[in-house]
């Protein structure tokens, strides 16, 4: 699927509404723009809270409080 938008004075772009069905974008949500190569990729940003699970935890850090990941990562990066 391809769609055209005109950019704007201001730099803002109005989302083909194909686009925003296809990509299941609606009022609030974040997009994520990563430029390569002269090339501008758009896509919709995952939740934070759905990343949730997918890096793995070692397991003498399961179950810390987030106090204790930043003080543990303050300490390992001499910033304590």
């Amino acid at each position: 699927m391809s769609s055209i938008a005109t950019v704007t004075s201001k730099g803002q772009v109005t989302l083909p509404a194909p686009v925003r069905r296809a990509l299941s974008i609606s009022a609030g949500d974040k997009l994520l723009f990563t430029v390569t190569d002269g090339r501008m990729v758009v896509e919709k940003s995952r939740d934070f809270l759905a990343l949730a699970g997918s890096i793995p935890v070692p397991e003498d850090r399961r179950g810390a409080t987030w106090a204790d990941v930043l003080e543990t990562a303050r300490r390992e990066r001499g910033q304590a």
